[in-house]
């Protein structure tokens, strides 16, 4: 499993694929419930775990359309001071947030803290425990204030 290139620990396509796959298979075992994620029923506006090599990160996403992104940007900080009282005092909002593939969304999100690595099986609690806090904050920030920025 894995091979050390340049110093550096490597994994093929497929270790990586399996990794993955294990990890969120094992994620929705520690914690069986189901996320809002993109059922929000708001056009173009999604919440999204994110665990990569570098990172961790529970997002909140407005993409797409762009009236309906700048409505509910204008909305989302209009509720940011409760989202940071309230919800998630570490949460990053970032009106132009350009993703890999160079797509720009607006996105709220909340990194964690501490290297981790999705090939690194030891990150995974953290991580995990980290998912399941925050994104539940979130999704209890969205349902109490939806009516408000669906308005």
């Amino acid at each position: 499993m894995g091979r050390i290139k340049d110093g550096l620990f490597m994994f093929s396509k497929e270790e990586s694929r399996r990794l993955r796959e294990e990890f969120w298979t094992s994620f929705g075992k520690s914690f069986p419930r189901k996320w809002v994620l993109y059922d929000t029923k708001l056009k173009g506006f999604s919440f999204k775990f994110h665990f990569d090599n570098k990172t961790a990160l529970v997002a909140l996403d407005l993409e797409d359309d762009l009236e309906y992104r700048i409505k509910y940007w204008e909305k989302l900080v209009a509720l940011k001071s409760i989202l940071l009282d309230d919800y998630l005092p570490e949460a990053i909002y970032d009106e132009e947030y350009f993703l890999e593939n160079k797509k720009e969304i607006s996105r709220i999100y909340v990194p964690l803290e501490q290297k981790v690595s999705i090939h690194n099986k030891n990150s995974w609690q953290d991580v995990m425990v980290f998912f399941n806090t925050h994104m539940s904050l979130f999704e209890a920030f969205f349902e109490e204030y939806k009516e408000v920025i669906e308005g």
